[in-house]
């Protein structure tokens, strides 16, 4: 039967069924910030079109290990030369985004970006912090590659599919004017994290999906591309909290999050055209998972979840506003270095 489906089909049962398994295993195992692996397996789910094998999961979480263990390495710098680490981060980001620009690995570059901030900034206020937020990396992507062969068994790829269109690969000069603008997109938000890391680190991994999203985005499209998405990823998270609030239990939240994932595969996958690339449903998804996820822990916690929900929704908000300025901004300033150009 799988191999007469429609590759796109499988994909689209692969991604919501897998992230939504590793959502309900990841809270019913009380995994320290449990909604990262979702995400984890969100990713995983979108880029990898085939299982991989047990030697690779285990280097993938070891280079994960070690890039988000660079950020240990930032944290006296931060401490007792502050300006000269916040330049030094400035410029690992750049490079970072500008290797995976350029056709290195993209999920490398993620973790290489969420080291640099979240580590760092949760170590500058607590070494243990930053170990306990590198253990919470580490036990939820292995959860996510786990998850990641039970997808591809439960739904396998069809013989024959054609593989997933790689990303393409920008010049020199291109790839060093985007990586800036991810950079300058991401910085805001680790500067906040740096005040409080406890309350803002869920910023910094928004703000690492708006500077990935920025490195496509274009002028055009940018306001409906980072701002459009982020609205309505907390819209689907408001309506997940009503649905969930109807029957409060675990295998509810699966059932809930395997529900939403289907309706936005389909649009990721082009079952359903629209304007919006998939960058756009991918990352209302990521959204979504995020302040669901976090509202999650401050019930459990005994927080207001809606005053915290409407906090992090206007900085959220606030981060997409920002990004589509950058996006304007750096773009104006190149055309209006390309006129002064001799010859132009």
């Amino acid at each position: 039967m799988a191999s007469r489906r429609e590759p796109r089909a499988q994909r689209a049962l692969r991604l919501a069924s897998g992230t939504a398994l590793c959502l309900a295993v990841s809270f019913g195992l009380g995994l320290p910030l449990p909604f990262i692996a979702p995400l984890f397996a969100l990713f995983l789910l979108a880029k990898f079109d085939r299982p991989l094998s047990l030697k690779a999961g285990l280097g993938l979480t070891l280079v994960v290990l070690l890039t988000t263990g660079s950020g240990l390495l930032l944290i006296p710098l931060l401490r007792h030369a502050a300006l000269s680490g916040v330049l030094l981060v400035g410029l690992c980001l750049f490079l970072a985004f500008r290797h995976g620009l350029s056709g290195g690995n993209n999920l490398v570059t993620t973790f290489l970006v969420i080291g640099l901030t979240m580590i760092s900034a949760a170590g500058t206020a607590d070494f243990a912090l930053a170990l306990l937020v590198i253990s919470a990396l580490v036990q939820n992507l292995l959860l996510a590659v786990l998850m990641l062969p039970v997808g591809h068994w439960l739904f396998p790829e069809p013989a024959g599919a054609q593989a997933l269109p790689s990303e393409p690969t920008l010049s020199t000069e291109e790839a060093g004017w985007v990586a800036l603008r991810a950079a300058l997109v991401v910085l805001p938000a680790w500067l906040l994290a740096l005040i409080d890391p406890a309350t803002y680190m869920a910023i910094i991994l928004k703000s690492v999906g708006l500077g990935q999203q920025s490195c496509t985005a274009t002028v055009r499209d940018a306001a409906r591309e980072l701002i459009g998405s982020t609205l309505l990823g907390g819209l689907l998270a408001i309506l997940f909290w009503w649905a969930l609030g109807l029957f409060v239990h675990l295998w509810m939240f699966f059932l809930w999050m395997l529900l939403f994932g289907l309706l936005l595969a389909r649009k990721l996958y082009g079952f359903s055209p629209t304007r919006q690339s998939p960058g756009f449903w991918l990352n209302s998804l990521v959204t979504m998972i995020i302040l669901l996820g976090l509202s999650v822990q401050d019930s459990a916690n005994g927080k207001d979840v809606y005053s915290a929900f409407a906090l992090r929704m206007g900085l959220f908000i606030a981060l997409g506003l920002y990004a589509w300025l950058m996006v304007y901004l750096l773009d104006q300033y190149r055309q209006r270095r390309h006129l002064r150009q001799p010859g132009c």
